[in-house]
């Protein structure tokens, strides 16, 4: 390779001012021409067309809100396009369409090389960078950079060729120096960069990014463009919704496609928007950013007039001549690399191993909760499990631990699993693994922490509370808690799957509430219940688990527990009478009936949660017809 004279900002290196298409080099937006890299190499073209798009949504039980009316237009291959627009314009709404994350509700036509879209096909060829940079926790950018390659290229690439595509995506977005640096450490302008090489590792043809500029300073703003352009001059398709862009980024754009109220009212290049302008009589202001002027005259502040007129001249000045390619060019650009399951599953357990080991503080911070909880419910119910006058009290302390292992697991998880959903969310979208791989991947690495975290509490509240020690008695009590723990943990996923984290932590303690209150029925009664009131008092899995801690504790033929010398008469001493006079039966209830209840809600949480999970991902039309039903209803409401 040719000694590198100079650099960019964004690090892609520029020597001499010819491209050479078919060796190492190539001329970036602004003259300069720079060192191709290997595995970043040049794509087949893909070329976008969209024509009278249409897409409504909702406003009143009577009326609909048209945020795109009918829009037209092309972007190609080796361009940088722009999408602007004033607020509520509908740039994103465009952007989320052509991307694909909207299929529904959608008028118009979508070809790829001038042919129909195929979307399964296209999200092989494309990936989507939304605006928030939501990245894995945790982690380092180098440790990120190699779980997406793991999860993307699998056994495609052997590890030199990954080693060597990761240092040189690294490179080429500057942000190598900070390898080794956690992501959450990283600055606004490195995680943007972050966001895009991590979409970068299975090199795909077509980018769409939503505002990468939003919350940067002009300098990491100037950067992050010049980057998408020199990733354009590779001969990808980079389209990009952008808000108030400054002069000197504007010229950077090759392509740039304004909207307003739902309409285009310019496409073309940057340079000609003040030309465009002139050949309709209105004229730019000296020092004047051209971006900003032409959305103030799109939006109307000059008169609508002026509107009309631009979207006149649009139709007219720039017509839309369609594309054709041929269709062997466009089999090439449908290449897609198998990962196995498994090895999908693998590395997404390794990666969640890590982020859980890395948050220590939190890990501290639940050991040291279950340790202050044994200690204080084993000392307030101290020596009463080999007590005879104080088995009420005992089953206190049963009911007690059911409470600690239902809010202890399942708190946690309403706090932070609706932020983990939506890094699922962007991660599945843009085919990083099958869901399935993630779901089994997160209901098996919790497992290790959930036992060893139930088993520090239970160690310590079994052996201050007297209970008997007894082996068979020892693993069926700590069996029963264990899986309960898992059940409320499952709750947990599931209403965080449904809300977001404010109204999670509210439908948390409101849900598990009823359960409780319903477990606790018709204990102390003697004569038997209506059959209604059973049916719901064994809807809650927290009544199985009782009367299986109660037989683990009292079945199997215990004898009578003594009583202290000073108690006169000690009427619950016999296991028996426990059963009897709490329950209401006079015999112990069948403990592997209720585990096996326990393990049929853990499976049945378990289902619903793989459901629920697989419609935030990939809706159904059953899903999909609830989620307008609960539009309607709220637009109802609205109107």
């Amino acid at each position: 390779m040719e000694p590198i004279l100079e650099s960019d900002v964004n690090g892609i290196a520029y020597k001499g001012n010819a491209y050479h298409e078919g060796g190492k080099r190539g001329v970036s937006g602004n003259g300069n021409e720079f060192t191709q890299m290997s595995y970043l190499s040049k794509q087949a073209a893909v070329d976008i067309e969209f024509n009278d798009l249409t897409y409504s949504v909702p406003k009143s039980r009577k009326e609909s809100k048209m945020v795109l009316r009918g829009i037209s237009g092309q972007f190609k291959s080796g361009e940088l396009t722009a999408i602007l627009g004033p607020s509520g314009a509908g740039k994103s709404t465009l952007l989320n369409i052509l991307a694909g994350y909207k299929c529904t509700d959608i008028g118009g036509s979508i070809t790829i090389n001038g042919q129909p879209r195929d979307m399964q096909q296209f999200k092989k060829m494309s990936c989507y960078i939304m605006q928030n940079d939501l990245i894995q926790p945790k982690l380092t950018v180098l440790e990120s950079m190699t779980f997406a390659t793991e999860l993307k290229l699998g056994r495609n690439k052997s590890s030199s060729q990954k080693r060597a595509a990761i240092e040189e995506i690294l490179n080429t977005l500057r942000i190598s120096e900070v390898r080794d640096t956690i992501t959450d450490e990283l600055s606004g302008g490195q995680k943007k960069r972050l966001t895009i090489a991590l979409e970068l590792v299975h090199n795909p043809p077509v980018i769409f990014l939503d505002e990468p500029t939003t919350g940067l300073d002009e300098l990491s703003s100037s950067q992050c463009v010049d980057l998408l352009s020199g990733l354009a001059r590779f001969g990808r398709t980079v389209v990009c919704s952008i808000h108030t862009p400054s002069a000197s980024t504007f010229r950077k754009f090759d392509h740039v496609y304004v909207v307003a109220a739902g309409l285009c009212v310019y496409r073309g290049t940057g340079n000609n928007v003040i030309p465009f302008l002139r050949s309709i009589d209105i004229e730019c202001p000296k020092h004047y950013n051209p971006a900003d002027f032409l959305i103030e005259v799109s939006s109307g502040d000059y008169g609508y007039d002026l509107t009309e007129r631009l979207l006149v001249c649009v139709e007219t000045k720039s017509p839309i001549i369609p594309i054709s390619r041929s269709k062997c060019e466009f089999e090439s650009d449908k290449k897609d690399l198998k990962v196995f399951w498994f090895d999908q599953f693998k590395t997404l357990m390794r990666r969640m191993t890590l982020q859980h080991y890395r948050n220590r503080n939190y890990i501290y911070l639940k050991i040291s909760l279950h340790v202050f909880l044994g200690l204080t419910i084993g000392l307030l119910f101290l020596n009463m499990g080999n007590d005879g006058s104080k088995t009420l009290f005992n089953f206190g302390f049963c009911f007690a631990c059911l409470i600690v292992f239902l809010y202890i697991p399942m708190l946690p998880v309403l706090l932070h699993f609706p932020f983990e959903i939506q890094l699922m969310k962007r991660e599945h979208f843009n085919r990083w693994y099958e869901f399935s791989a993630y779901y089994w991947a997160l209901t098996i690495v919790s497992i290790p922490t959930q036992v060893v975290m139930a088993l520090t509490y239970l160690l310590i509240v079994y052996f201050l509370t007297g209970q008997p020690l007894e082996w068979f008695r020892c693993c069926m009590f700590f069996g029963t808690c264990f899986i309960c723990s898992f059940i409320a943990d499952s709750i947990g996923h599931n209403i965080a799957s449904i809300f977001n984290t404010v109204n999670s932590v509210f439908a948390g303690p409101a849900f598990t509430c009823p359960l409780m209150l319903l477990a606790v029925q018709g204990f102390g009664e003697t004569s038997p219940l209506p059959l209604l009131q059973k049916v719901f008092m064994y809807i809650s899995y927290i009544r199985y688990g009782l009367e299986a801690l109660l037989v683990s504790l009292y079945g199997y033929d215990r004898p009578r527990m003594p009583c202290p010398p000073e108690k006169i008469y000690c009427h619950f001493n016999s296991p028996r009478e426990v059963f009897n006079s709490i329950l209401g039966t006079g015999s112990a209830p069948n403990f592997w009936v209720d585990l096996s209840a326990l393990l049929i809600i853990l499976v049945i949480c378990k289902w619903i949660l793989y459901y629920l999970l697989r419609q935030r991902v990939q809706p159904n039309k059953t899903f999909q017809m609830l989620n307008l039903i609960g539009k309607f209803i709220k637009s109802y409401f609205n109107g």
